[in-house]
């Protein structure tokens, strides 16, 4: 490049306006760094205690019992404000303590936050606290890589989205190696405490280490994190403790402001039908809130799924005096029947397009494929437990999976007991798409679960859909709507009259959109209907015209699919989560500074204005029961589903018909302000908060 334009380019470069255009800090970064969430009032008092709340019960496990039994007997504390202490307690307060932080599993909006709350109430106490961030999860803990956090490096990711200061993994520390190398690392950097900030099994996790490090004086504390919303605690009585996890909200604001763009775009050019598959491995609490901010057309909600009766079964068993238990719960082959209902009775008013929102583990509900995950997972994890090599590098070819499956049934038919996978096992499994087949027996994660969200949900879905549009596009049954003032003007513009067809080609030629007859499925089948009905004879060609009508009339099937999870997880937290996970940091550091060990950090009440917001710290132990993990029992903290005899739940099911939008007319899509943070169109907390709230209110 010649000197002269390599110094024009250096010049331009340094421009002011230049500098701002190219600087990856803009207005709305500099915005959020600044702002500082309001602190719940016990906060502002210059100490906290922790006082045990009546009336919260719990209904142990024995499992729980023997192996937590050091905390298994922790109670709900509620965090005070407190003027003044007593000397001893006031000098425990105030002492100068070492910190440990630690992000656990999948990112979630508002995680810096958590960070920003612990740092500024722990550096309030004692300036001299230290706070240690470990690196890339709880691999940072065993292999003790670190660093330390600073004011500058807080202040640089206040109100931020993702996990970016100290990053996260999903490792466990499950091992007594595991165990012994992060407590050499603890007594390394001479930690009082571990904060582990995770979903359901990374506070399952923390209840161990805190039952294993009591010994070492090393507090243990969990931070409910999960974008799912599957994490959300209630007593044996229903009385809520944790309403939802942080991270939720904005995921599903996130989510709800490019599925809204979604409809916007089909109600324009009515061409497609978007499947917008939403995160939610094992509950479908996305799904809910995405429907109640948007109204798509129809919404998959699993556990609705699975309390699905079917009534002509029940009854047509009853008349032989025996039970059908295929009765209860839904089909892969019904579920595709419901959707393909939506999208013909859409298609009869003119809308042959429309917005499906899909949970990612909507199959989990379904009971076939329920039953093949829960014996193929089995028959994995036997297997690795047998054998030197694991099942996928034993087998990595589909073709080897399938072969080592038919020898299994095989070898079940020569013994007398019944075998985990049998003949029958191996029929309908063979009946599966191939690309299904490799999806069910894919590698479970690292806490043995199945990853759902490596199988194309929405394929395996919208084929059986659109298999079956294409027998009832056969059958005559799938056909657009024809509006009839275009009808009326096409044929007049022919110079043919409109009302001496009609009878021939349409169901009822009075309606504002007209159905051709099912018998016409064809332009053969479009002239017999017109020879029978004496408006064309045998030699004579179908007026072009009429043919245009009748090619308007048959629908064409088009998607576009979409998968919302990883995006949602990176966006930048909502003020409800900025204010949520904040105070979840001034939480943190009162259990800590209060001595309390295997408790998980909440806030009570967040349903309601902020001021009602009640910080405390719940116990785990208590809140773990057995279940199948790797194709054993372990003990772990039970997944929140969401309920369907919930307000929000029951809004949703009540509102279906309308947001289906089966009738003439324009959709009532609704359009989610995006996540702005200036607080003037910001919604206070999920609307599924809001909604279940009422409940809880006598009188309402």
């Amino acid at each position: 490049m010649p000197r002269a334009s390599a110094t024009t380019l250096e010049n331009l470069l340094s421009q002011p306006q230049v500098q701002k255009a190219i600087s990856h800090i803009n207005p709305g970064l500099i915005a959020r760094r600044a702002f500082q969430p309001p602190r719940c009032a016990v906060f502002d008092q210059p100490c906290t205690v922790l006082e045990e709340a009546e009336g919260f019960r719990f209904e142990l496990d024995k499992e729980a019992r023997r192996q937590l039994p050091r905390i298994i007997a922790n109670r709900v504390q509620v965090v005070k404000g407190a003027a003044t202490l007593s000397p001893n307690l006031r000098e425990a307060y105030h002492r100068a303590r070492h910190i440990g932080i630690v992000f656990s599993g999948g990112p979630a909006p508002g995680g810096h936050n958590v960070i920003a709350g612990l740092f500024d109430a722990a550096r309030r106490a004692n300036p001299d606290t230290r706070l240690f961030g470990f690196l890339m999860g709880p691999e940072g803990i065993v292999e003790g890589e670190y660093v330390e956090i600073t004011a500058e490096l807080v202040d640089e990711y206040r109100n931020l989205g993702g996990f970016t200061m100290i990053r996260t993994g999903r490792s466990k520390i499950d091992t007594r190696e595991k165990m012994e190398l992060s407590r050499q690392t603890c007594r390394e950097l001479g930690l009082d405490a571990l904060v582990i900030v995770g979903g359901d099994d990374s506070n399952t996790n923390a209840a161990f280490l805190a039952e294993d490090m009591l010994e070492d004086g090393i507090q243990v504390i969990g931070v409910p994190k999960t974008i799912d919303g599957d994490v959300q605690v209630r007593d044996a009585d229903g009385r809520v403790l944790c309403a939802i996890s942080f991270g939720f909200h904005s995921a599903a604001r996130a989510f709800s402001q490019d599925i809204s763009n979604l409809c916007i775009d089909c109600s324009s050019d009515r061409k497609y039908w978007h499947i917008c598959k939403v995160m939610g491995r094992s509950a479908s609490h996305l799904a809910l809130e995405v429907a109640l901010q948007t109204h798509a057309n129809l919404t998959l909600v699993g556990e609705d799924l699975a309390e699905y009766v079917d009534p002509r079964r029940i009854a047509a068993a009853a008349e032989t005096g025996r039970t059908d238990f295929t009765a209860y719960g839904i089909t892969l082959r019904h579920l595709s029947r419901v959707i393909c209902d939506a999208i013909v009775r859409r298609a009869a008013v003119g809308k042959n397009c429309g917005v499906l929102v899909i949970p990612e583990g909507v199959l989990e509900f379904i009971n076939e494929i329920q039953v093949f995950i829960i014996k193929l997972s089995t028959i994995l994890a036997g297997y690795n437990d047998t054998h030197d090599i694991d099942f996928h590098s034993a087998f990595p070819r589909l073709e080897d999976k399938l072969e080592y499956l038919r020898r299994l049934a095989k070898d079940m038919l020569k013994e007398s007991a019944p075998g985990i996978w049998n003949a029958r096992d191996d029929e309908l499994f063979n009946d599966l798409p191939d690309f299904f087949q490799e999806g069910l027996l894919t590698e479970r994660d690292s806490h043995g679960n199945f990853q759902f969200s490596l199988v194309e949900t929405d394929k395996v879905l919208m084929g059986l859909v659109s298999d079956y549009l294409n027998i009832l596009r056969e059958k005559g049954v799938y056909k657009m709507g024809i509006e009839r003032s275009y009808y009326l003007k096409t044929l007049e513009k022919a110079r043919l009259v409109p009302d001496r067809y009609a009878p021939a080609l349409f169901k009822d030629p009075q309606t504002d959109y007209l159905i051709v007859k099912e018998s016409i499925i064809s332009l053969k089948t479009l002239k017999q209907a017109l020879v029978r009905a004496h408006l064309l004879k045998d030699e004579e060609e179908v007026p072009p015209a009429v043919e245009k009508i009748f090619k308007k009339s048959v629908p064409k099937f088009q998607t576009q699919t979409h998968f919302y999870g990883y995006d949602g997880r990176g966006s930048h937290p909502t003020r409800f989560d900025c204010m949520y996970t904040y105070n979840l940091g001034l939480t943190v550091f009162s259990l800590i500074a209060n001595g309390a060990t295997g408790q998980m950090a909440g806030i009570r009440n967040l349903e309601k204005d902020f001021g009602e917001w009640e910080p405390m710290g719940i116990p785990i132990a208590p809140l773990m029961h057995l279940e199948e993990r790797k194709g054993k029992l372990s003990l772990v903290l039970e997944k929140s589903l969401v309920d369907t005899r919930a307000v929000a739940f029951q809004v949703v099911k009540s509102c279906r018909e309308a947001w289906l939008a089966a009738f003439a007319g324009e959709d009532r899509y609704r359009q989610p302000a995006p996540i702005l943070f200036d607080g003037k169109s910001e919604e206070e907390r999920p609307l599924t908060l809001e909604l279940n709230a009422l409940e809880e209110r006598p009188g309402d």
